[in-house]
């Protein structure tokens, strides 16, 4: 094989690869929502977590919920039926938005890494995220954002 067609073939097949790896990740899914801001808590429906699984009810581990009124998305972590975790999508770094990947928010920009939690993981970010309290209220989340 020639210099020009193993270019163009490893060339097609990263191409191919990066499609391929897009795809599966739209498989997972982030579910993104719109809460809704009364007085000075954001309310998450605890349905938002639901999806159904092969004919069985399941749960989502995390939601990204958004409302206008907020500068930067909230990822809230499902952990079990009352335990949850809410964190804000901004790296503390350089202030750029986080991406979600599964247990952990990751910074496009310089590659920050955080839990779950909010706990830095990777620099260079030096500071956990902004975690906010969470009041299980019937069927709802109530996220304090005071």
């Amino acid at each position: 094989m020639d210099r020009k067609k193993f270019i163009k073939t490893c060339g097609i097949g990263c191409v191919g690869m990066l499609g391929g790896l897009s795809l599966l990740q739209s498989c997972a899914g982030t579910k993104y929502i719109t809460g809704q801001i009364t007085g000075s808590s954001l309310l998450v429906p605890l349905s938002s977590f639901e999806e159904e699984k092969k004919g069985e009810k399941a749960f989502r581990r995390y939601v990204v919920v958004q409302n206008e009124k907020l500068e930067y998305p909230i990822c809230v972590y499902r952990f079990s039926d009352t335990d949850f975790s809410a964190v804000l999508m901004r790296c503390t770094h350089q202030g750029t938005e986080l991406q979600v990947f599964g247990d952990r928010l990751q910074c496009p920009a310089h590659g920050s890494e955080f839990s779950s939690t909010g706990a830095v993981q990777n620099g260079p970010a030096d500071k956990s995220l902004r975690k906010f309290l969470i009041e299980k209220e019937n069927d709802m989340l109530k996220i304090d954002l005071s």
